[in-house]
């Protein structure tokens, strides 16, 4: 099985470091800025990494992005220009090794800081939301829906983030006070096209696209955006197993559920609290769930990937 990476030490400038993903700066050989992603096998729950990680899992979010990316490159643009370790300058070949199949050279762009959310049923925060207010974002829904309901029609509910960092649900009207009118009538129309299609094509192979969530950048700010970051994976979407789906009750995801899962039963035990550092995640734990993203890209691209 493939090594489990779980931090880079690149010699590239300006690394940042998120839950899962390292970035880069990098400048090509034709003088372009560009931005280096590499997807780490780090898992977090609850806003906290764990101590160690699912070996590969960063390659099956690259190259589930990477064939979403191909499968709508007809009808958006977007920032992908490589997946090829290959084609990072800078880097010896022996840096270049680990960093196989786990890689995304982009375009640089400006972030627009709105978080663009598609839902297409009704859980997780959306269910919260509706419980104590009938609405998802200000959006009215009908009375008497039910967790994982499917919803009437797909919503675009954007959020943005806090100060402290985390996801803030705001309304369309809320929205275009941060970017304008026009670009966030552009925002909802682009992600629910997305969303719809990438639907059509799970529903095909068995699964339920739940909801989803994208960002858009501009490369120095300017002109039509692009899709960034990752898309339409198991860390940015909720899929579900169509056989098993039963509305009234949480669903089977395939995600980290089974990660979050097990830390609930350390918490009940008074062993962790949900804060820093995360837990080490025993063996069956860590197969179980890798098992998981396999399986989701197994059936999503068609592809079995050898880890």
């Amino acid at each position: 099985m493939t090594q489990s990476v779980l931090t880079t030490n690149l010699p590239l400038p300006n690394k940042r470091t998120g839950k899962v993903r390292d970035l880069y700066d990098v400048t090509l050989p034709t003088g372009e800025d560009a931005l280096l992603i590499v997807a780490t096998d780090r898992i977090s729950a609850f806003d906290v990494v764990m101590a160690n990680g699912l070996p590969g899992k960063g390659i099956v979010l690259t190259q589930m992005a990477k064939f979403w990316f191909d499968f709508f490159a007809d009808s958006v643009s977007h920032h992908l220009l490589s997946t090829d370790a290959a084609d990072i300058p800078g880097l010896s070949d022996a840096e270049r090794a680990p960093l196989a199949g786990r890689v995304m050279l982009c375009k640089r762009t400006e972030v627009i800081p709105i978080e663009c959310i598609a839902r297409g049923y009704i859980t997780g925060s959306g269910w919260k939301d509706y419980q104590t207010s009938g609405t998802v974002c200000g959006i009215q829904l009908p009375t008497g829906l039910h967790n994982s309901d499917r919803l009437p029609e797909p919503l675009f509910t954007p959020s943005t983030k806090a100060a402290s960092g985390h996801d803030e649900n705001i309304s369309f009207a809320e929205g275009a006070a941060i970017v304008g009118d026009e670009l966030m009538q552009w925002l909802s129309a682009t992600t629910l096209s997305l969303y719809s299609r990438a639907r059509d094509h799970a529903a095909e192979r068995g699964i339920i696209l739940a909801d989803t969530k994208f960002e858009f950048g501009r490369v120095h700010g300017v002109g039509t955006p692009l899709l960034i970051d990752e898309i339409f994976t198991p860390d940015s979407s909720r899929f579900w197993p169509a056989d098993d789906w039963q509305p009234g009750q949480e669903q089977a995801s395939f995600d980290k559920q089974i990660v979050r899962n097990y830390l609930e039963t350390v918490v009940a035990a008074g062993q962790w609290d949900k804060t820093p550092p995360g837990p080490t995640l025993p063996d069956d734990v860590v197969e179980r769930a890798l098992a998981r993203y396999l399986e989701a890209h197994q059936l999503l691209t068609g592809d079995s990937l050898q880890l």
